[in-house]
């Protein structure tokens, strides 16, 4: 179970990084901003590395999580389950604070696809195409697999074009497209 003060630093680093970038931010601030103080920092991380690291991971589960349940909310037949991940996307990007895909977003600060956060992001993107495919299965698609990946280039298009013209309209283009793809 996580320390408070874990879990300070975790929800400082996710909130700084999403909103700042993960390079803008550095230790000393998510130790001013959180109230962690720099022992308790290194008892719970080697580094920022690997506090970058555990943010992405526990943001992976919980916006996975935020999207099934976005998915399963309206009861709706399989069938009509693939398009509602757009509908979901529409909502995120309404946010006020949507500052578009933390993971693509990590992927371009950490190019290196060697590196861990690099790398944790790539899982990330691959958990949701494996979602999608599901999604997708689940509606009769033979080619799930294929159409899964079509999805995420939509998905992925999607979150880049809202950040870009500042507006949701772009997953309701995106589920167009999708609609498209599946007639």
């Amino acid at each position: 179970m996580a320390t408070r003060a874990r879990q300070r630093l975790l929800t400082t680093a996710e909130d700084l990084f999403y909103a700042e970038g993960i390079r803008a931010v550095g230790v000393d601030r998510l130790l001013q901003e959180s109230g962690v103080g720099r022992a308790s920092f290194y008892r719970h991380f080697d580094g920022k590395d690997a506090l970058v690291v555990a943010v992405l991971e526990d943001r992976d589960r919980r916006w996975l999580a935020w999207l099934r349940e976005s998915v399963d909310a309206e009861n709706r037949a399989p069938a009509e389950r693939p398009l509602a991940v757009f509908d979901a996307l529409a909502q995120r990007f309404a946010r006020n604070d949507f500052r578009g895909c933390a993971f693509i977003n990590t992927m371009i600060e950490m190019a290196d696809p060697d590196s861990p956060a690099h790398r944790v992001a790539d899982m990330h993107k691959r958990r949701v195409i494996d979602y999608l495919a599901e999604l997708l299965q689940d509606a009769g698609r033979p080619d799930a697999a294929e159409l899964a990946a079509e999805f995420a280039l939509l998905v992925d298009g999607a979150i880049v074009t809202a950040v870009r013209e500042s507006s949701p309209a772009a997953a309701a283009r995106a589920r167009a497209i999708a609609a498209r793809l599946l007639a």
